[in-house]
């Protein structure tokens, strides 16, 4: 079965809901009228249920199948937020709003979600209950998890969790996904190095710590390169460094870096921080200095259950036949995982095309993907409960 034939129908109309999106970008926690819109569509179709205000500003609305005899409940999630971001496309329906954007296609997640709530809406052709999950707060605020901690899953007695994502790079109409470990998790750290600030020309009466933090910095790659398995993925990265001092004959008294450890295995973002903190302060004290390491744990790995993945390939098989279904791994995050952490369900790539990557300024979401998207939010609830 390729796209449904009442979803190309409604492409005009979805694309239209897309590009107003786009036109009015709101940030983190902070999408009060994309919700208000949210929940106006909604009411438009006839759902069944609508809540508001889960994770802070999250909406969640309920549609029920022909019947519900075998009392299957599914969710289906998509971001709402955007980034702030400078657009220049030059596109007509461009952000209004100075310094925001949708730059990750999160505006064309909910679009492509609010047309499979239209068409579920109209035709109720399966047997259970669908959970539509409009979340805020992928950017970095950890919306997922909020609205896990709201009772999400419990609450909508949610099964099987599923969710999408566009890829720039990858052709329109190619679905992209693997099973197990599909995207990675993101910690922060922090280092501050405290020595004994002085005279540039009097090194030996000081202890420098732009010198120590340098050390710390070369050592901290050698995390990756000499206590990972080659075979595995983890990736550091220092991403500022600054001291106390702007003036170039001053030994400053405290230096300061910041920077992320990315990995696709719990156990290596464990060993992760343990050796980030080892070296830190073992560095700095072999210098005489101290270092403070404060350890911010991020998003988990996105980690796709065996089961639901293979039902998500066969929903995206139906819609367009061609799926990499062993795609590799990637290394960004993802709060999706929170979801997936409290229960089974699969993440899927959409082909965006030939465009510029995700929070790029000139990232242009390809709206040739909608009725695909659409398209497999509603076969994957149409084959996982199928009618009586």
């Amino acid at each position: 079965m390729p796209i449904k034939n009442r979803l190309a129908d409604l492409h005009p109309e979805i694309t239209g809901w897309r590009r107003h999106l786009h036109a009015h970008p709101e940030l983190m926690y902070d999408v009060q009228e994309t919700a208000a819109y949210v929940v106006e569509r909604l009411k438009e179709f006839g759902v069944d249920d609508i809540t508001t205000g889960i994770g802070r500003t999250g909406v969640v609305a309920t549609i029920k199948g022909k019947s519900d005899s075998k009392g299957r409940v599914i969710g289906l999630r998509a971001d709402m937020d955007a980034l702030p971001i400078t657009e220049i496309t030059g596109l007509d329906y461009a952000s209004t709003v100075p310094g925001k954007m949708h730059a990750c296609g999160h505006d064309g997640h909910t679009a492509m979600l609010l047309g499979a709530a239209k068409y579920l809406a109209e035709t109720r052709n399966f047997d259970g209950t669908v959970v539509l999950i409009f979340q805020p707060a992928e950017e970095g605020g950890a919306g997922g998890k909020a609205m896990c901690e709201d009772g999400l899953m419990d609450r909508w007695g949610i099964q099987e969790v599923y969710g999408m994502h566009n890829a720039p790079g990858v052709p329109v109409g190619q679905f992209a996904i693997r099973p197990g470990a599909l995207m990675a998790s993101s910690d922060e750290f922090e280092i501050v190095v405290t020595g004994k600030g002085g005279h540039a020309a009097s090194p030996h009466d000081a202890i420098d710590t732009t010198l120590v933090a340098a050390q710390i910095v070369v050592s901290l790659h050698s995390i990756v390169s000499r206590n990972v398995d080659p075979l595995k993925s983890v990736v550091l990265t220092v991403g500022t460094f600054e001291t106390d001092s702007d003036a170039s004959n001053i030994i400053p008294h405290t230096a300061r870096m910041t920077g992320t450890v990315r990995t696709l295995d719990k156990e290596y973002r464990a060993i992760a921080e343990d050796r980030v903190r080892r070296v830190a302060t073992d560095i700095a004290s072999a210098y005489g200095a101290t270092a403070t390491v404060n350890w911010t744990p991020g998003y988990p790995v996105t980690v796709n259950s065996e089961a639901e993945t293979r039902h998500a390939v066969d929903a995206a098989r139906a819609v367009s036949g061609n799926v990499d279904d062993d795609a590799p791994p990637i290394m960004p995050s993802e709060d999706f995982s929170y979801m997936l952490e409290q229960r089974p369900g699969a993440y899927i790539f959409l082909g965006n095309g030939d465009t510029a990557q995700c929070h790029h300024p000139a990232y242009v979401f390809d709206d040739e993907a909608i009725p695909l998207g659409c398209s497999w939010f509603a076969e994957i609830v149409e084959r996982r409960m199928p009618a009586a």
